[in-house]
C-alpha cells in the first residue's frame, strides 16, 4: 500500500498542538511521531511515497458536516447541490465527511425511504458519507421499524416542530418517537420552531401586503424557536430520550439549553456559520438594482438569520465557548436564485429555503480563531471531532491518531481565502451566501482515506471515491 507522509506540521486536536509527522499507511494513519523521528527504523521522508511538507501549517482531522442535505426536495424544487456536485465543494473546504439526511414522508416507508437515498449517493460521492434518517410522518409503521436503522449503521432521526404538511410532527408523534429512542440509544434530533403559529403569522403578513423576503424572518420569530426547544427539552426530560437541537438561531434558544444542561438533561444543540456572522437586517434587508428587495431571498433559511441589534450572534459565539453550543454544521440546503428562490417572488413563504455552506464551513470557523472568538483546538473540536463523538464515527473520524482513517487536512494560516461566484465556489449555485467573505487563512491540501484529493489549488478526486460510513450509537449517552 501507498505511504504519505506529512511531516513538520502543527498537529492539531480539541485537547491540543503539538509538531509531530503524520504517517499514512494505504488508508490509515500509522503514526503519529516526533518530528524526523527514526523511531519505525529509517528515515521515513526517504521512503514515503509522498511527503508533504506541512512546514509552518497546521495539520487537522478532515472536517465533518454532520448536517447537509444534497438534492432535498423542497418547496418544489429540490437542493441544487447533488452528491456529486455538494461532495466535491465539501473536498474543496476541508470537508472529508457528511452526515446527510435520508427522507421518510408521510405515509411513507422509512426503509425505502433510506434505499431511495443510498441509490442516490452509492457511487455519487467524493467524500465519505452517512445519513440521519428523517421521520416525517410518525405513524406506526415508522415506529416498528425505527429500531433497525442501527442495524442500518443509522442511529439518529430527525422530527420537525415545523412544516406543517410536509414533515410536522405533533407533540404525541415526538413522545412516542422519543420513547423508541429512550429505550434503543437513538439520538433524537430536532427542528425546533412552532410550526403552526409561525403559518398563521406568515399568512397574515401577506395579506398585510408584507411578502419580501424579510419578512420570513419576522414570521419566524425567536419567541417560536425558544417554546419549541424548551417543549422539545421537557418531552425529552419526560422520556428519557437524549435530544439533538439542530441550527439553532436564538440566544434564548441557547438559554434554555443551557438551563436543561445544568439541570443535568442529556440535550445538545448544534449552530451554523450563517447565525454568527449574518444578520436579519443586513442581508434578508438588502436591496438591489437586479432583485430589488427580494435579493434577501439567497439568505432565506429556517431557523431565520436573527437581528445582530439584539445580539443573538454575540451570545453563540459566547456558546461555542462555554460549550452550551458543541458543534457548527451548515444544514447545507442550496438553492439557485434563477428558477428556484425566484418562486418566491411576491410571497416569502415560497422562497425555497436554504443556503449554501458546506464548502465555507471550515474556513469560515477558522476566521473565529483569527478575531478570538475561539481557540485553534476549540476549532478542530467543534467541526470534526465532536461531530464524530456525537454521532458515533470517532476513532475512525475526527482524530488524528494511529488506526484512524487516514483523513487530515494541511491548513496554511498564512495563507488566503476570498470565497464568492468564480474565486473559491464550488458548489452548485447560481450566487453565494458568502460572497465579498475574506478568510485569513487557506486549505491548502485535503487527504481522505490517505487519497490526496485537493492540492495546491486542483482538484484530484473522482466521482465514487467516496464511501457509506455505518455509524455506531451517540459516545455522548448517558
Amino acid at each position: 500500500m501507498a505511504t504519505t507522509l506529512i511531516k513538520g506540521g502543527l498537529v492539531v486536536s480539541a485537547t491540543g498542538s503539538v509538531l509531530a509527522d503524520v504517517l499514512i499507511d494505504g488508508e490509515t494513519i500509522a503514526a503519529v511521531l516526533a518530528p524526523g523521528s527514526t523511531a519505525l527504523g529509517g528515515d521515513l521522508a526517504a521512503t514515503a511515497d509522498t511527503v508533504i511538507d506541512a512546514t509552518g501549517k497546521y495539520v487537522i482531522p478532515g472536517g465533518i458536516d454532520a448536517h447537509t442535505h444534497m438534492s432535498l426536495p423542497f418547496g418544489g424544487t429540490s437542493a441544487s447541490d447533488t452528491p456529486e456536485t455538494g461532495t466535491r465543494a465539501a473536498a474543496w473546504g476541508g470537508t472529508t465527511t457528511i452526515v446527510d439526511f435520508a427522507v421518510q414522508s408521510a405515509g411513507g416507508d422509512v426503509l425505502e425511504g433510506l434505499a431511495k437515498w443510498h441509490g442516490m449517493f452509492d457511487g455519487e460521492c467524493a467524500i465519505d458519507y452517512g445519513f440521519h434518517q428523517i421521520i416525517g410522518g410518525v405513524d406506526e409503521q415508522a415506529l416498528a421499524v425505527m429500531p433497525r436503522l442501527i442495524d442500518e449503521g443509522i442511529t439518529s432521526f430527525k422530527l420537525f416542530m415545523a412544516y406543517p404538511g410536509v414533515f410536522y410532527a405533533t407533540d404525541d408523534q415526538i413522545l412516542r418517537a422519543m420513547q423508541v429512542a429512550a429505550d434503543t440509544g437513538l439520538l433524537t434530533m430536532m427542528h425546533a420552531e412552532n410550526g403552526p403559529v409561525i403559518d398563521v403569522l406568515a399568512a397574515q403578513l401577506v395579506e398585510q401586503g408584507r411578502t419580501d423576503p424579510y419578512f420570513h424572518g419576522i414570521a419566524r420569530a425567536w419567541q417560536m424557536e425558544e417554546e419549541a426547544t424548551h417543549r422539545a427539552i421537557m418531552l425529552g426530560n419526560l422520556t428519557g430520550a437524549p435530544l439533538y437541537v439542530v441550527h439553532v438561531s436564538a440566544k434564548q434558544a441557547v438559554a434554555q439549553l443551557a438551563a436543561a444542561r445544568d439541570n443535568g438533561q442529556n440535550v445538545f444543540g448544534e449552530t451554523c456559520p450563517q447565525y454568527l456572522y449574518l444578520s436579519l437586517e443586513e442581508h434578508l434587508g438588502a436591496d438591489s438594482a437586479e432583485w430589488g428587495r427580494f435579493e434577501g431571498a439567497k439568505w432565506v433559511c429556517s431557523t431565520p438569520l436573527r437581528s445582530r441589534a439584539e445580539g443573538h450572534q454575540d451570545v453563540l459565539w459566547q456558546s461555542l465557548r462555554t460549550n452550551d453550543i458543541q458543534m457548527v454544521s451548515t444544514d447545507h440546503c442550496p438553492f439557485c436564485m434563477k428558477e428556484q428562490k425566484e418562486l418566491g417572488l411576491g410571497d416569502f413563504r415560497r422562497i425555497p429555503n436554504g443556503i449554501g455552506s458546506v464548502e465555507h464551513r471550515m474556513d469560515l470557523m477558522y476566521q473565529g480563531v483569527v478575531q478570538g472568538e475561539i481557540t485553534l483546538e476549540r476549532w478542530v473540536e467543534l467541526t470534526s471531532t465532536t461531530p464524530a463523538r456525537m454521532f458515533g464515527l470517532y476513532g475512525r473520524k475526527g482524530v488524528i491518531q494511529p488506526g484512524a482513517d487516514g483523513d487530515v487536512v494541511v491548513y496554511d494560516p498564512k495563507g488566503h481565502t476570498s470565497i464568492g461566484v468564480g474565486k473559491t465556489h464550488h458548489m452548485n449555485m447560481d450566487h453565494s451566501a458568502w460572497e465579498g467573505f475574506e478568510i485569513d487563512g487557506h486549505v491548502d491540501t485535503v487527504i481522505s482515506r490517505g487519497r490526496v484529493i485537493v492540492d495546491g489549488g486542483e482538484y484530484l478526486g473522482r466521482k465514487g471515491d467516496g464511501r457509506f460510513v455505518k455509524r455506531e450509537l451517540s459516545q455522548y449517552l448517558v
